[in-house]
């Protein structure tokens, strides 16, 4: 059974290249007799607003698009990616990292061996550990890489995912993972909860997702996911990364942006099928 999501953050509205990225789902899971699935990746609580949750369910409902129920909403299963991490640091794979982003930086550009989106800041001393934690610093679980590769033995070297899409480079078919090139990243904090990496392949894995299809901005993301989906014993799904639409100025569609949303060109009169055969959708799709 072919199963893909489309798994929006409720951080702003949608624009073109979040109906694009949903449409190409949608369309795919048609095409295959299979399932798709709507996914609220709401964990950052900070940004995340419930006004923009029923502007996704108002937007993607627009463009004819229809999905199962009851949505997983990601902020109602915290204590599921808790368990996770708790079985990973049981397994002790993650360390505590008391370090900011800042201070993180500036150690990068003091030392000569790597670049900033390979992090590995490491564990701290342990007594500068228990004295950290007396005094109720902040901190993040980071998943170390060192550890996570002992942890697999041969089963590191061996790690891949299937691109039906293209990488950076237009790479496809069965790809080596390289989890090194993301560093160790953060998987959950202490103030905020689980990150996006961890709950992301939870729920793909929970939700039985085959079909991964998302935009080539989160190629990178499969090296790391691929790791965490071999340390939890998760299945691998194929991935599909698309190409991103870009403006009249030639720069992505992005929500920092402020990038023309879709509650914008319906009010501005467009009309659905206007827009998805825009983007390629045409109405028998």
């Amino acid at each position: 059974m072919f199963i893909t999501r489309f798994a929006p953050s409720p951080t702003g509205l949608l624009h073109r290249g979040h109906a694009f990225s949903a449409l190409a789902a949608w369309a795919a899971a048609r095409a295959a007799g299979g399932r798709f699935i709507l996914r609220i990746e709401d964990i950052d609580q900070t940004r995340c607003r419930s006004e923009y949750e029923a502007a996704v369910f108002a937007d993607l409902a627009w463009l004819g698009l229809d999905w199962e129920t009851p949505v997983r909403r990601q902020s109602d299963h915290l204590g599921d990616y808790a368990a996770v991490v708790d079985d990973l640091n049981a397994r002790g794979l993650l360390y505590r990292c008391f370090r900011t982003r800042r201070e993180i930086m500036e150690g990068i550009g003091q030392a000569p061996h790597g670049p900033a989106e390979a992090v590995r800041p490491g564990p701290h001393d342990p007594d500068e550990e228990a004295r950290l934690l007396d005094k109720g610093r902040p901190f993040a679980w980071r998943l170390s890489l060192d550890r996570a590769r002992d942890a697999l033995g041969d089963g590191w070297n061996e790690l891949e995912f299937h691109e039906e899409g293209a990488g950076p480079e237009g790479e496809t078919g069965l790809l080596r993972a390289r989890p090194e090139t993301a560093g160790d990243v953060v998987l959950a904090r202490k103030d905020s909860g689980v990150a996006y990496h961890l709950a992301a392949t939870h729920d793909d894995a929970l939700q039985g997702v085959t079909h991964v299809i998302r935009g080539h901005d989160l190629f990178e993301a499969a090296h790391i996911q691929r790791l965490i989906q071999a340390l939890m014993g998760w299945p691998a799904p194929v991935y599909r990364h698309h190409r991103l639409l870009t403006g009249p100025d030639g720069k992505r569609y992005a929500k920092r942006d402020r990038s023309q949303t879709l509650a914008e060109l319906r009010a501005d009169g467009m009309t659905a099928r206007t827009l998805r055969a825009e983007l390629g959708f045409p109405e028998e799709t």
